[in-house]
């Protein structure tokens, strides 16, 4: 999977997110190594290895941000980065090719590797990764004979290209573990089983073909391919989803890997905002080991700014917790496991109706145990090993010694961080500037034709915009000049959007889905007697990126167009002259560009015209001081497209709000893109990521294309921060460093757990919001106390955290003013805010 750095309606996605602290931290070899495989796991220089991988797709954020997401990630326990290879990217135009800026491959993988890591190259070429045309691009549709991901020369000759390019530039760079780099997975083709079904015999003979190839490019490490159950050997076929417990590869000899663990889901235009709950994310993943898998990774760890699948913000570096603790957290207890994991197959014991233990025993007397309780919503206490354990619903702890609990999935230790949007102050606001596009043309870019072309064999996606232009003769005996009853305009389109203009002014817009991304204009327009001038701007708000031959879909207005209620009755509009115009004035001169922007006289004061649509908007702006993630808030506008120095910063869109069902959220449960769902009612995207590296001290040029209209004077320029972190612990709540104080014998007794507080950069704990020792309910920023709360709940927070960066305090009854309610299990939820 994959995305733009804006969200397409054609989003389709795989998901998700996050990280590990490895106790025996490891270095990519600095001479030849080898990988390769057997039933049980990757193995590197003969050493089986659990690895746990996050993606991290070079093209969505920018070069000077690439350290610190992958130190993050390192941070947070991950051994490999995985990403696509972006092919519409590398080479837009046939033959031109293009590996600088956010595109610099290798700069990228050689980054990984001074970190440490390893990399799992997807090369594909199809990424389907929620990114433009799945990643191919749009001149592939135009070569002759072509048909995407079949058995058809063409397109296997222009794939067997660019892979062999990639293939030969890791080489040259010796960037293959088998030359002493870091990359010790390739992956071919993507998800392409379901495709291979629908398709048949060619699908079949096709992915034989792609396994050859690149088997044939002599790599020296080993290739997958995700779910394609018929991977020819020795191809690895590997499992993508929500959960991946199930899976079992096609051959004994193939270890059982997860190449996309989906943190989440992506966001939609119209949908609501996903969220996969932390317990859950880690309840999936530890299903999984115990099940014996080896290898698995969370699609995303980073993410842009449309998808909700991270366990950063943004593509800030802004860790989305507790998702990131807790996860860190989770492969901290999988490491202390792994002697056991790789040397021993699991035997499972019945522990009760949902419960069961999943033990793995080693020859050299390793042993780790993986206790589960799979009910939804009761509370399990099990005996194993001649002790007593309590399970959590729809759980599992992890004993890497067999006895001691050192994790449980749905126990988090980790804080919870709300997170605000701080208008960043500006003398005056900013001081806009406008000019308006025009609704027709007739000079030399456009063209007129007989009938209604199909919008994207028209454009070559060189812009999201098609005009279709044609002229209405009213005669002046027509009855609604005097009933008032105006004629209703039918416009049947393909997709995505559609704003329709009758004479210069804007009579309606009418917009698909996502899941249904055509369209029926059907209204009363206001036309008078003579020629009328009326214009149909068509928009694409991105190309398809998966299904069978997508790129013959098509987009735009394919008609009928017609007109009801005239004297005649019904005109078919469809059939007579129309001109076209491919894009706006606005691009055609670069009014989002520094030079462009000054080739035309632009309106400013009182001449700057609110709710007006089509219409350009500029401004400057000085880059405000500190390091803090930056955002631009277009809750204010429409619909149109933002650039910030030249830069496409995305397509905003808040006018399309979403809807869908909302409501509480339990981490118990089977979960699908579906659940835990937020924002209904309101903008599916506002704030829209600006990042620093792109800004100068002073002069930045912001501009803003807007469709339907919109109040430019209400957009702001905001700062991403912490505003509270909260902290819910279970007294008596397993944690790392109680276990490793008992196994290394200092304590011999089972120590209280803490509560962790930090604010972020340059923050310091102002205050404590809500604190409650006993039984509160809630959630970080809707904490209430419940029947049992301990009166001195505040004085342990006030004193020790208070004026602090960062604090602990010990879950412990003594701590809060004595026991509220003894004999039942009490619990810990504090708030605390952040400046």
């Amino acid at each position: 999977m994959g995305l733009k750095n804006q969200t397409t309606m054609w989003q389709h996605h795989h998901r998700a997110l996050a990280v590990v602290i490895v106790l025996l931290g490891f270095l990519v070899c600095s001479v030849t190594c080898s990988v390769s495989y057997d039933h049980k796991a990757i193995t590197i220089n003969g050493q089986r290895r659990i690895l746990i991988s996050g993606s991290i797709h070079y093209p969505r954020s920018s070069p000077e941000m690439w350290p610190d997401l992958i130190q993050k990630a390192k941070e947070g326990g991950l051994d490999v980065i995985e990403t696509y290879v972006f092919w519409n990217g590398h080479e837009p135009q046939q033959g031109k090719f293009w590996f600088g800026g956010n595109y610099d491959l290798v700069k990228f993988i050689k980054l990984v590797k001074g970190a440490g890591l390893y990399v799992h190259l997807r090369i594909g070429p199809y990424v389907c990764a929620e990114w433009n045309f799945g990643g191919f691009p749009v001149w592939l549709k135009y070569i002759p004979g072509i048909q995407f991901r079949t058995d058809n020369g063409p397109f296997k000759f222009h794939m067997q290209q660019f892979v062999t390019k990639i293939v030969h530039m890791m080489k040259t760079e010796g960037l293959y573990e088998s030359q002493g780099g870091p990359i010790i997975l390739s992956q071919i083709e993507n998800e392409y089983g379901p495709m291979e079904y629908e398709l048949g015999a060619p699908g079949r003979a096709y992915t034989q073909w792609a396994a050859k190839m690149a088997l044939g490019l002599k790599t020296g490490v080993p290739w997958v391919m995700c779910k394609q159950d018929d991977a020819p050997d020795p191809i690895i076929n590997t499992c993508n989803g929500f959960y991946c417990d199930y899976f079992t590869p096609n051959k004994p000899t193939k270890p059982k890997m997860w190449t996309e663990a989906w943190t989440g889901w992506f966001t939609e235009f119209g949908g609501t905002v996903p969220h996969r709950p932390a317990q859950d994310m880690a309840f999936g993943i530890a299903r999984f080991i115990q099940k014996g898998g080896s290898f698995f990774n969370y699609y995303m760890t980073v993410t842009s700014v449309t998808e909700n699948m991270s366990v950063y913000g943004y593509v800030t570096g802004l860790l989305r917790q507790p998702k990131w603790g807790h996860l860190k957290d989770l492969h901290r207890a999988i490491k202390l496991c792994e002697p056991a994991l790789v040397s021993s197959e699991p035997t499972v014991m019945p522990l009760g109706n949902y419960e069961e233990a999943h033990v793995f025993k080693s020859k050299s007397g390793a042993c780790a145990a993986f206790l589960a309780n799979y009910h939804q919503s009761s509370y399990a206490k099990v005996t194993f090993g001649n002790e007593h354990y309590n399970l959590p619903p729809w759980s599992i702890s992890i004993l890497p010694d067999c006895k001691n609990t050192v994790y449980n999935t749905a126990r988090v230790g980790a804080q919870s961080s709300q997170m605000k949007m701080s208008p960043i102050p500006m003398h005056g606001g900013f001081g806009w500037k406008a000019y308006n596009e025009e609704t027709s043309s007739d000079d030399d870019s456009t063209f007129t034709m007989t009938g209604l072309l199909e919008q994207l064999n028209t454009t070559r996606d060189a812009s999201d915009y098609l005009w279709y232009m044609t002229d209405v003769v009213i005669d002046s005996n027509e009855g609604f000049l005097r009933s008032g009853h105006y004629p209703v305009l039918t416009v049947m389109s393909a997709g995505h959007a559609l704003h329709v203009f009758v004479n210069g002014m804007l009579s309606g817009t009418a917009f698909g889905s996502l899941e249904n991304p055509k369209l029926t204009f059907n209204q009363g327009v206001k036309l008078r007697a003579g020629v009328n001038k009326v214009s149909l701007l068509s928009v694409a708000v991105g190309l398809p990126n998966v299904g069978p031959h997508f790129e013959t879909w098509n987009a735009g207005v394919l008609g009928p167009v017609t007109l009801h209620g005239l004297n005649e009755g019904r005109r078919d509009l469809s059939w007579q002259k129309w001109t076209y115009k491919i894009g706006l004035k606005g691009e055609s001169i670069s009014l989002n560009s520094l030079t462009g922007s000054s080739s035309v006289e632009w309106v400013e004061g009182s001449l700057v015209a609110r709710k007006q649509p089509l219409t350009w908007y500029k401004t400057t702006f000085n880059a405000p001081a500190g390091n803090s993630p930056l955002a631009l808030d277009m809750g204010s506008m429409g619909k149109g497209q933002i650039w910030v120095n030249g830069q496409h910063v995305g397509r905003h869109w808040p006018a399309y709000k979403a809807a869908g069902s909302c409501g509480e959220c339990s981490y118990a449960g089977t979960y699908n893109e579906k659940k835990c769902a937020s924002n209904c009612g309101e903008p599916s995207q506002r704030w829209y990521h600006v990042p620093r590296s792109w800004l100068s001290p002073t002069g930045n040029l912001l501009v803003v294309f807007e469709e339907l209209g919109g109040d430019p004077n209400a957009i702001s320029l905001v700062r991403r921060e912490v505003d509270s972190v909260c902290a819910y612990i279970y007294e008596w709540q397993p944690t790392l460093m109680n276990y490793h104080m008992q196994a290394s014998g200092k304590v011999n007794k089972p120590l209280r757990p803490k509560a962790h507080l930090s604010c972020g950069d340059g923050q310091k704990i102002s205050s404590i919001k809500f604190a409650s020792f006993g039984n509160p309910v809630g959630s970080c920023g809707n904490y209430k106390q419940g029947n049992c709360h301990a009166q001195h709940s505040y004085d342990a927070f006030e004193r020790l955290c208070v004026g602090q960066t960062w604090c602990s305090v010990t879950v412990a009854p003594e701590m809060f003013g004595g026991d509220p309610c003894p004999n039942v299990m009490k619990w810990l939820a504090v708030e605390a805010v952040c400046s």
